[in-house]
């Protein structure tokens, strides 16, 4: 069946019939199609040590239907010692293209089983690869570096924002062949730590502003989005509030923000891609916490503060017993939503459907 419209939340079929497999991803628009990636989630049953199966890649010419690419960076049986195996915590694959080099760059999230977290930068000649690891085991500015995006300038140098565990966000300035940091960064949203401290970031540049689009950190429960905007890549960058103001459960629409693109030949079309990770187990929960919720984000704690904060999760364990529990996210769906400006600010409010064609 050809789509015609986005219908956020539901299960989205690519072209073969199967449900598309390109979480916590982001898309690329290259030689007239679209390139959406993502983690392959298919066996990521929460009960069988998969984590991941790769990351797989789809193209498409309208945003709506999808064709399915297949793995562009397959998975690592054979080797459990392999930041590829599937058993390794791999997470929001984001590929930049570098001119100079003429190579696609990929950078990888391992959450380490010692509780490190790493960065494994993988090479190709090719957007769909083969992809080649060049680097494994990074901890950028010495850092423990959890979610990220990857920028490119009109001038070639690249950017990349992360989370620096449970502490603050990190602007790097990337090496001329993209696969380390070169020493110089600035440092934005120091907190003391979850469920405040910002992850999931996105990064996007709208007339000449810098916009950055980040969740709470709070496991796998969905919480309140933030944007900030700033001048420079490096900031200062001035908070403005949840991205999702009409959402009244306090949980960004039940999904977490994984990237923003430009839609192109519209002059102002932005999309927000988000996942629901958990769909099944949102539906009968979050109405739940949204008082809690707006109780713990209500305000944001001063620097060195402490705001101790229970939210609880189903059977009574708390938050940080809960985070580090594999859900079954093989089923896991989409949330993709177009973002409107309010004096530059950007709002994200909920369409059960809605069309590119309907923005100019």
């Amino acid at each position: 069946m050809i789509r015609t419209t986005f219908t956020p939340g539901r299960h989205w079929l690519d072209t073969s019939g199967n449900g598309i497999q390109a979480h916590g991803g982001s898309v690329i628009y290259d030689g007239g199609f679209y390139y959406w990636y993502g983690e392959n989630k298919e066996r990521t049953h929460g009960n069988n040590g998969v984590w991941h199966w790769g990351v797989r890649c789809y193209r498409s010419s309208d945003l709506y239907n999808w064709e399915d690419l297949g793995l562009i960076i397959p998975p690592v049986v054979d080797d459990t010692g392999s930041p590829l195996h599937p058993s390794s915590m791999m997470d929001r694959p984001h590929i930049i293209f570098n001119s100079k080099t003429g190579k696609y760059v990929c950078w990888l999230k391992i959450m380490e089983h010692d509780g490190r977290q790493t960065e494994t930068i993988l090479v190709s000649d090719h957007l769909t690869g083969p992809y080649e690891i060049v680097r494994t085991g990074l901890q950028p500015l010495g850092m423990n570096a959890g979610d990220f995006d990857l920028v490119v300038g009109d001038d070639g140098k690249a950017y990349y924002y992360f989370e620096h565990v449970h502490t603050e966000t990190i602007c790097a300035e990337l090496t001329d062949d993209y696969t380390d940091v070169n020493g110089r960064y600035s440092t934005h949203f120091q907190h003391s730590g979850p469920p405040f401290t910002r992850e999931a970031t996105a990064h996007f540049i709208r007339h000449g502003k810098h916009y950055l689009i980040t969740s709470g950190t709070t496991g796998y429960l969905p919480n309140p989005s933030q944007s900030a905007i700033a001048d420079t890549w490096h900031g200062p960058f001035t908070i403005l509030g949840d991205t999702h103001p009409d959402d009244k459960t306090r949980t960004s629409y039940h999904s977490q923000i994984s990237s923003v693109f430009r839609v192109q030949g519209k002059r102002d079309l932005y999309i927000a891609m988000a996942d629901r990770w958990a769909p099944a187990w949102m539906g009968l929960r979050y109405s739940e916490y949204a008082e809690r919720f707006q109780t713990m984000f209500e305000r944001t704690p001063l620097p060195g503060e402490v705001i101790e904060q229970d939210i609880g999760v189903p059977g009574g364990a708390s938050l940080d017993e809960y985070s580090d529990v594999t859900l079954d996210t093989s089923q896991a769906e989409y949330v993709w939503l177009p973002i409107q400006f309010e004096d530059d600010v950007p709002i994200i409010k909920w369409h059960d459907e809605w069309r590119v064609e309907d923005y100019e």
